[in-house]
């Protein structure tokens, strides 16, 4: 592909991505505002709402960190698959954080719970698929990192097995902490400035 061509494709690129995770982050949003609005529709959990907060760090960060493709100089469709692909599994997580009803349930929390499998399947995917994302913003953004980002991929899958697994409240509760303390290391440590 020509070089001009592919400088210009980056932004139309970066508009359908940032439309699926707007979607994914009004779903999020759209499920707390529910849940102010009619908060004895479902049963009000603590956990479920700290997936919520975490998801909702987890778009904003991924909108922030696919600001590196701009300087990806060849372009092809695998490559805007794989970026759209990335973007709909965040979006299919926030989905099953945002049902659109709790009823058959006991509360949010046990629709969590109920539905962990495809939670935390989609979670791991993540991991694997942002290691792949690294790869293609080239060597100059890959050597930014150490091993306390890399260790994420081992470390995160092993947890969404357990919680995959296991549907006891205090592990998800502990998972979800480490989650988000993870991710505000992250951004304290490599995404607090574009470079």
């Amino acid at each position: 592909m020509d070089p001009e061509v592919s400088a210009e494709l980056f932004p139309h690129v970066r508009i359908v991505m940032g439309t699926v995770i707007g979607l994914g982050i009004t779903r999020l949003l759209m499920t707390v505002a529910g849940i102010i609005q009619h908060p004895h529709r479902g049963k009000i959990s603590t956990l479920h709402m700290l997936w919520i907060g975490s998801m909702l760090l987890e778009l904003v960060l991924f909108w922030w960190w696919e600001f590196a493709l701009h300087r990806v100089q060849i372009w092809n469709f695998g490559i805007v698959l794989f970026i759209l692909t990335y973007a709909i599994t965040l979006f299919l997580i926030a989905a099953l954080l945002s049902p659109d009803s709790v009823s058959e349930y006991k509360g949010y929390e046990d629709f969590f719970l109920k539905r962990r499998h495809w939670f935390f399947g989609l979670l791991g995917a993540t991991f694997v698929l942002d290691t792949i994302d690294t790869l293609i913003k080239g060597q100059a953004h890959w050597s930014r990192f150490d091993w306390s980002y890399f260790g994420q991929v081992p470390v995160g899958l092993a947890l969404c097995i357990f919680a995959w697994r296991y549907a006891d409240r205090r592990l998800h509760l502990s998972i979800v902490g480490v989650h988000i303390t993870y991710q505000l290391f992250l951004i304290f440590r490599f995404f607090t400035t574009i470079s």
